[in-house]
């Protein structure tokens, strides 16, 4: 299929973005990336009157470290996270994670914030952005505001951002010298969307993780973090029994739902293998850029 008709609209600052809002409203959509957007185009799930490309606003591009956080943009390609020596130096999780999504071809046009801001549940960066306790920036007119993570992402594909603002940035703390990462997910193929996944951060003493922190994808509507189960992980040495209590307890963490590939059963499962994968990693230093 086509896409239905639509203007076009390229603004060259956030101003005049802004502009654009104010006149066609609830009526136009942002185009980040387009690796979901023009698929939906395409099959007619949307039909809005004008698109706004951000790809000529090149103030929303880029990562820098700036009064103690990582900013990132949200017009940043994956591929250029992945690249990025400051991202391998600082937040080793996200990494971890950019190999994993999609292909070399997604991840040279896919945008850091377009991924943020669609929020899909299966993705890699928002569970990344809640693991990491990232601060999500959003600009309107009427200036900038930020939301963490863990209330930005609401619901299937529903976020805290407002009709009037634009995701401009995301800011992470870098992670201390002690704090090892992991990034593991189980996929129908390398590059699919996760049936299962999980984003963890962690000071590691031996073995015993301290200040751990996770995120699951693939098995609930949003992001979804585990705090029951990083409670039985949190401060006691890592054992084969520990690992089977903490899988246990993800029962209570998460809300998996079943598709024709894979039943909420199975998705429970997965969820304890790549926990375990990921425990394995933390205390394993396989981390990048440690």
């Amino acid at each position: 299929m086509k896409a239905p008709a639509f203007s076009y609209c390229r603004p060259e600052n956030t101003g005049q973005v802004f502009d654009l809002i104010d006149l066609y409203g609830d009526d136009a959509r942002l185009l980040a990336g387009g690796q979901s957007l023009m698929a939906a185009l395409n099959m007619r799930l949307d039909a809005p009157a004008v698109l706004i490309d951000l790809n000529g606003v090149g103030e929303l591009a880029g990562i820098t470290h700036h009064n103690g956080r990582i900013r990132i943009g949200a017009m940043t390609r994956h591929a250029d996270v992945a690249d990025s020596p400051l991202v391998a130096q600082h937040l080793p999780l996200l990494a971890l994670a950019a190999p994993q999504i999609a292909h070399p071809a997604i991840r040279n046009r896919g945008t850091f914030g377009g991924s943020i801001a669609l929020a899909d549940p299966a993705a890699e960066w928002p569970a990344c952005c809640v693991a990491l306790q990232a601060d999500i920036v959003l600009a309107s007119r009427s200036g900038e505001r930020r939301v963490s993570a863990g209330a930005f992402f609401r619901g299937l594909y529903e976020t805290a951002r407002l009709s009037d603002e634009v995701l401009v940035a995301v800011e992470f703390a870098p992670a201390r010298p002690d704090e090892r990462a992991a990034c593991q997910e189980l996929a129908p193929r390398r590059g699919d969307y996760a049936w299962a996944g999980v984003a963890a951060q962690a000071a590691v003493e031996g073995l015993v993780l301290r200040d751990l922190r996770m995120a699951f994808f693939g098995v609930g509507a949003c992001p979804l973090a585990a705090p029951h189960a990083i409670a039985v992980l949190e401060g006691r040495a890592v054992t084969p029994a520990l690992i089977a209590e903490a899988q246990a307890a993800l029962e209570q963490d998460l809300e998996p739902s079943g598709d024709p590939q894979c039943s909420a059963q199975l998705r429970m499962r997965y969820a304890g293998v790549v926990l375990a994968r990921a425990l394995d990693d933390l205390l394993h230093v396989r981390s990048a850029g440690r």
